[in-house]
């Protein structure tokens, strides 16, 4: 067994936090790795992507919509949150909104009683998921989209939400700017400066005044900002720091959201959005593309096991549920995942270390062992090589390895390297720059009674809070 960590409070002072760090809601947000997107309009029953702007409320005609359905196959899948569409570029409102006619309240559903916003909020409360919303910047029915007044009504839409609809754990903006639409029936293409129109501070702000502990996520942040690609693969590295005053919604290199900036100024994090289907709507046609469990699994490594987190897009159908081959793939997911993360061999595990802050056993080696996420190995400041050794009882046969940086401490790993014992020499077997939140890396099998972890290089001493080892017996 591990050598348990000490339960006396350190005597030595601590690290001091390097670079930017990560507010209250951020580490929270971190905390959630794996949540789903949900895509449910108008275009859902025209069989569109991208609405016009021109579709009658009556074409929204559900015949059997679960918000419960929706929500406990997201439970299912592990997704430990719900962001809803709330409005698209259409501009239909999925909430019956006091500012519009263009929503449920005008739809034949629910005798236009219906709430879909408010089924799926509930719905997530009673199965223990957050809810976060979704409401587009760009609006192709809205008469007055592209000039001052649509800027009042879009914040008079996002106070609604932000009031209405509880505690919400992401408010998501995207970069849509304009383009042809039919703007209150003008069908004309209008064009608005991006880094000014929305007046994005001020957005931000009501964000802020609202739901305070709402991480709000753009192509600049301020908390998340995208991974540069619908493709659900982060960079690697992908480091959780950026420079953001170049930046705005719709104004982005891609590539730098792709891997951040090494020494950025703030911390804003990557959030990788994928949908299970080609597309963001539900389409009939593509029932038979859903991804595979072994996609799905293959995307969480190149996201999760990236630092970032997954935001999978579950479009329910027209009857208003998930589909059953969504469904089916989802939950494979979930048994295969499971899996491979029921057992951690570091569990058997005694640690040593070269190099323990002040001697002090509250710093010690044994913190990555104990799945506490407040504890963690450091090292003197003067100490940027240092390495963990893992002896095991017995030899263990393991081919995926995570580990975690504290990141109240900032990203402060720039490089690693992993041996195991063979025959008495030690064999690399991974090498990598960055880990922060979580780094999964996946090996050939390997047997051995010792392993080692080399914090090669970085700016400051490590602070390393977890070291898991788990053997995925399906892996090819």
């Amino acid at each position: 067994m591990p050598h348990a960590p000490s339960s006396q409070p350190p005597q030595v002072v601590p690290p001091s936090p390097f670079g930017p760090t990560p507010s209250v809601r951020q580490l929270a947000w971190h905390e959630l790795e794996f949540y789903g997107f949900i895509h449910f309009t108008v275009n859902t029953f025209t069989d569109r992507e991208w609405g016009y702007g021109d579709e009658t409320p009556s074409v929204f005609t559900p015949t059997d919509f679960d918000a419960h359905q929706i929500v406990e196959t997201a439970a299912a899948g592990g997704m430990k949150g719900l962001i809803l569409t709330c409005k698209h570029h259409d501009g239909f409102c999925l909430w019956p909104s006091r500012y519009t006619e263009h929503s449920v309240r005008n739809a034949p559903w629910r005798q236009g009683n219906g709430d879909v916003v408010r089924e799926i909020s509930d719905a997530c409360a009673t199965h223990g998921l957050r809810f976060g919303v979704y409401l587009s910047p760009w609006d192709r029915h809205h008469p007055e989209y592209g000039r001052p007044a649509y800027t009042t009504y879009y914040r008079n839409q996002l106070r609604e939400l932000l009031t209405e609809y509880g505690p919400l754990f992401e408010v998501w903006f995207d970069g849509a700017n304009g383009g042809d639409g039919y703007y209150g029936g003008a069908r004309e293409h209008r064009s608005i400066d991006a880094r000014t129109y929305y007046e994005w501070e001020r957005t931000w702000d009501l964000v802020r005044e609202l739901q305070p502990d709402a991480c709000i996520f753009s192509d600049a942040g301020p908390d998340i900002r995208w991974v540069g690609n619908e493709s659900g693969v982060a960079g690697d590295p992908c480091w959780h720091t950026l420079r953001p005053d170049d930046l705005a919604p719709g104004a982005a290199d891609p590539g730098i959201l792709n891997s951040g900036h090494r020494f950025g100024s703030h911390w804003i994090p990557a959030e990788c959005d994928v949908s299970i289907r080609p597309g963001w709507f539900y389409h009939s046609a593509e029932d038979d593309q859903v991804r595979s469990a072994e996609n799905l699994l293959d995307l969480y490594f190149q996201s999760v096991g990236r630092g970032t987190n997954l935001l999978l897009n579950l479009p329910p159908d027209r009857r208003g549920r998930i589909h059953d081959n969504d469904v089916q793939c989802l939950r494979a997911f979930r048994k295969r995942l499971d899996a491979i993360q029921r057992v951690d061999l570091t569990h058997n595990a005694q640690a040593s270390a070269s190099q323990v802050r002040g001697n002090d056993p509250a710093y010690g080696p044994a913190n990555l062992l104990d799945d506490v996420p407040e504890h963690y190995w450091a090292t003197d400041d003067d100490i940027r090589d240092a390495e963990v050794t893992l002896m095991f009882p017995e030899a263990v046969t393991f081919n995926t390895i995570d580990l975690r940086e504290y990141l109240p401490l900032g990203q402060r790993i720039e490089r690693y390297a992993i041996y195991i014992d063979q025959h008495g020499h030690w064999q690399p077997i991974a090498t990598g720059t960055g880990i922060g939140r979580r780094r999964l890396i996946r090996t050939a099998q390997c047997t051995t009674e010792r392993l080692r972890l080399r914090v090669v290089d970085g700016p400051v001493g490590p602070a390393l809070s977890k070291w898991g080892l788990y053997l995925d017996t399906e892996a090819p």
